[in-house]
């Protein structure tokens, strides 16, 4: 070969050289893609306390023993939710809560409220909605919250209801004094009792409106309702009179505060919108001590210096048993 071929023949093998040089020094740079695949069962070790800790993690969770031990917290949810009922007061009894009842408002009890004040007692006087049993009864009890020490709780006629269903349970409450009213017993309603005698008469003269409240027709309020009340006081008692919910009568109490309580029973031998005989009935029933008077109805109203002092009395007694 000549030296010219000979030079051309070098010159090439240089250039291979060159290229495969540069092609070496290519894949480490490009290894690094490779190398992940490569690198990634040597790292498998590594990854695998990674996925352990997390299975550590929910082990803890499993701590049964936490459970358990966390059990205890149940027993404060059980405590709140049903607090024994508060000790009865003691002390002398100074307060009088009164409760009005159907087609009259908490005036009804005027003359009351003058007489017991002059006894130096601290009267409260209710005014019911009259709209439904519950409504009373919750009108009722805020007016016993705000009473500072035994309190004697007195009903009229539907009244009666309101407080044997208000009267229960109630810590302040020391005695009850219902007067010609309604005393029910468990799941009874007002009908209930009604229907134990002949239809009174003050029932032909009760109408129900439209709205289902019912009204006492104002020509038969003195004769039915207020017979020995001054003729012109009933004709303002009948103007200003506050009607029932027709329904308020067929609902029943769901706690029965006489069974609790000491009672009096104040009992209206002339009356024509409660039946003298039902009055009996519900009174011996209730084993309260019962007081007759020569009374229509609208006793408050008619005999409030009598029916105050069968208030003191009762107080009076309760005070000696304190």
């Amino acid at each position: 070969m000549s030296p010219k071929h000979l030079l051309c023949a070098a010159a090439l093998c240089l250039c291979f050289t060159g290229v495969a040089a540069l092609a070496q020094t290519a894949v480490p740079n490009a290894a690094p893609a490779p190398a992940a695949p490569t690198m990634a069962p040597g790292m498998a070790p590594a990854a695998e306390p990674v996925d352990e800790p997390p299975t550590e993690a929910s082990a803890p969770e499993a701590p049964a023993p936490i459970a358990p031990a966390m059990a205890p917290a149940a027993p404060p949810s059980k405590v709140g939710a049903a607090p024994p009922p508060a000790a009865p007061m003691t002390g002398p009894v100074r307060n009088v809560v009164l409760v009005h009842g159907a087609f009259v408002d908490g005036s009804s009890w005027n003359g009351v409220v003058a007489k017991l004040q002059q006894k130096g007692y601290h009267v409260s006087s209710v005014q019911n909605p009259l709209t439904s049993l519950a409504d009373d009864v919750a009108a009722t009890r805020r007016v016993l919250a705000r009473q500072n020490g035994p309190t004697i709780l007195v009903g009229h006629s539907w009244g009666g209801v309101v407080i044997t269903e208000a009267g229960a349970n109630a810590p302040n409450v020391a005695g009850l004094v219902y007067v010609a009213a309604i005393a029910p017993d468990l799941h009874e309603s007002t009908m209930d009792l009604l229907k134990r005698a002949a239809p009174a008469p003050a029932g032909e003269g009760i109408m129900k409106d439209s709205s289902g409240f019912l009204w006492l027709d104002r020509t038969k309020y003195h004769a039915d309702f207020a017979a020995d009340v001054p003729a012109n006081l009933t004709r303002v008692l009948a103007t200003a009179q506050v009607p029932i919910a027709a329904s308020a009568f067929n609902e029943t109490v769901s706690q029965v505060a006489w069974k609790e309580k000491p009672s009096w029973y104040v009992l209206t031998t002339r009356d024509r919108a409660v039946s003298p005989e039902v009055e009996k009935f519900m009174a011996d029933r209730m084993g309260a001590k019962i007081v007759p008077m020569a009374s229509s109805h609208l006793a408050p109203v008619s005999h409030a210096g009598a029916i105050a002092d069968v208030i003191d009395r009762a107080a009076r007694e309760l005070s000696r048993q304190q």
